[in-house]
């Protein structure tokens, strides 16, 4: 039915018109039955205005309550935004979402909130932020007291860049909200770790990241996964490509090339010109100020030690060996993974599909951030990582009532599952692009 058409003080909607609602000059959503036109709100969401645009025209219940600790502040800016709800014949889920999976999910977040799982443990926090501290103290102490031979340099280079892996996961975990439990002290905190201790800006990863987390491993919506002028990746992209005579590179070599462009570039080249372009564009001086506290920071210590290009010089190679690191943490949880165009699933079979996890050990806990749990932080990404594993066995049942596959690996095997994947999708490619 239509906007104006009021019943019990609500005006009702179809799914069907719901879903002509979905795009960038017209969005509505549905949370919780309830129907929001988000239209002119999107360009003001903290989390930008693509992740709304992301769910337009469909339930966005279960991607509410998973991205906002306080759901009930959140819901004073939706109500001026409501419009109506669903007609009382309507199902509460749409399209491909299956309603006994959203209804169980549903069940073990609220056990999971009762046993205080979404609680952190201050000191857990306290204690990852004190060892990245005393490390690149550690890291400016070893060239200024031994001074700058090839030793104690090499140890510098050693210790900062386990301290710039290490802020990467903690940054992370601020800005999911996981740390404190007021928004607002873990935004200020994620300004001061990516900032001050990364040089980086925290609108710019929130706003690319949360859309990632929104619809991973989805064409068009994770970022993540638009890399077409230099990979083709899954099963359908390459295939399509193939058929459209679409090659931008040799892409049945990229699994070769990928060890050239991909660990080696994306912080120290991508990332950063990226960050600067648009924190710069958004005129976003907050994080751009923040940033050049870590370089004025960084060059203070180092130019009397190194000189000018000298810290320039060890600066660059930290991040290309940190670039190594932070690549295949995040690729082995993704990239051989389901990789596709829009299915509409509900958001455990969604976030299952794109996710897998790494065996439990105190090094892949360290290494990873925790993020050999990649999918109980996909399914409930505000939850502080030192509970993952208490939730796990509990979502691997419940995959397992449904018949969803749970996929665990050891880090080696994930490794070669890159190389693998990348290998399988140009090979899809090339066979396309010569006989289809």
């Amino acid at each position: 039915m239509g906007r104006g058409a009021e019943l019990a003080g609500l005006a009702r909607f179809s799914w069907e018109e719901v879903q002509k609602h979905r795009s960038r000059t017209d969005q509505w959503l549905v949370i919780d039955r309830k129907v929001y036109d988000v239209t002119q709100w999107a360009t003001r969401h903290p989390g930008g205005f693509r992740l709304i645009q992301h769910y337009a025209g469909e339930d966005a219940t279960e991607a509410f309550s998973a991205f906002h600790r306080d759901v009930t502040f959140v819901q004073k800016f939706l109500k001026p935004l409501l419009i109506g709800e669903l007609s009382p014949e309507e199902p509460s889920q749409d399209r491909n979402k299956k309603a006994e999976v959203v209804s169980d999910f549903r069940s073990l977040v609220s056990q999971v909130q009762s046993e205080g799982l979404f609680e952190a443990r201050f000191w857990f926090f306290a204690l990852c932020l004190m060892h990245i501290l005393v490390l690149e103290g550690g890291a400016w102490l070893l060239p200024l007291l031994w001074g700058t031979g090839w030793g104690p340099t090499l140890l510098s280079v050693l210790l900062l860049t386990i301290v710039q892996g290490q802020t990467s996961w903690l940054q992370h975990d601020l800005g999911h909200l996981s740390v404190f439990k007021k928004s607002r002290w873990n935004h200020v905190g994620q300004r001061f770790v990516i900032g001050h201790l990364k040089g980086a800006s925290a609108q710019w990863w929130n706003h690319r990241h949360f859309q990632h987390h929104a619809k991973p491993n989805i064409f068009s919506k994770d970022p993540d996964v638009n890399m077409v002028k230099v990979l083709v990746v899954g099963k359908v992209q390459p295939v399509e490509y193939g058929i459209k005579k679409i090659k931008f590179l040799p892409y049945n070599h990229q699994h070769k090339y990928f060890f050239l462009v991909g660990p080696p570039l994306i912080i120290p080249v991508v990332f950063h010109l990226q960050a600067l372009y648009i924190t710069i564009r958004r005129r976003n001086w907050e994080d751009l100020a923040w940033a050049l506290t870590y370089y004025a920071r960084y060059l203070a210590c180092f130019v009397p030690l190194y000189g000018l290009w000298g810290s320039i010089a060890l600066i660059m190679f930290v991040r290309f060996l940190e670039s190594h690191w932070f690549v295949w943490v995040t690729q082995m949880n993704h990239l051989p993974m389901d990789i596709d165009h829009e299915k509409h699933r509900d958001w455990l079979s969604m976030q299952l599909q794109g996710t897998c996890n790494l065996e439990q050990s105190t090094f892949n806990d360290w290494f990873t951030g925790h993020l050999n749990f990649q999918i109980e932080h996909h399914l409930f990404p505000t939850m502080p990582r030192h509970n993952y594993h208490k939730v796990a066995p509990r979502v691997k049942a419940l995959c397992e009532k449904h018949g969803i596959e749970y996929q665990t690996k050891t880090l080696s095997t994930a490794v070669m599952d890159v190389f693998w994947s990348l290998k399988n999708s140009g090979e899809l490619w090339l066979d396309a692009y010569l006989h289809k």
